[in-house]
């Protein structure tokens, strides 16, 4: 951690490059309607906004809930999602089930993962003076 007197030295922080992003915590909650999961994040998605998608509708958008619809409906079993804050409440088709949402959902902010290569420090121009 940086001091006060740290500030405008040029020092670089080291972080480790093996994941990237900010991991989300996700808790699946039951509903007393079946068919229905309502998953709740620790990040807010919409502010206090309400985001309605529905299986046979196209997503236009590109906003973290757009993103998460997306990924969401391309898993299959979905019928529709809606999305309050960091409530997002999916309506499974029928048969369907939970398997695999919570780590689409828990991924949406990990922009490098296995087999994506992670950049260096050289890659943005910086040099280690030596």
């Amino acid at each position: 951690m940086m001091s006060p007197a740290d500030c405008g030295t040029g020092r670089v922080e080291q972080y480790s490059l093996g994941s990237m992003g900010q991991p989300v915590t996700v808790i699946e909650k039951p509903s007393s309607q079946g068919g229905v999961v309502r998953f709740e994040i620790n990040r807010t998605l919409t502010g206090m906004g309400h985001e309605r998608y529905l299986a046979d509708q196209t997503i236009e958008g590109d906003r973290p809930p757009d993103e998460l619809a997306r990924r969401l409906f391309a898993r299959g079993g979905i019928e529709g999602i809606h999305i309050n804050s960091n409530l997002i409440t999916v309506t499974l088709e029928r048969g369907a089930n939970t398997e695999g949402l919570l780590q689409i959902i828990g991924s949406l902010y990990t922009f490098y993962g296995e087999g994506v290569a992670v950049p260096t420090y050289a890659d943005f121009g910086y040099v280690e003076e030596e």
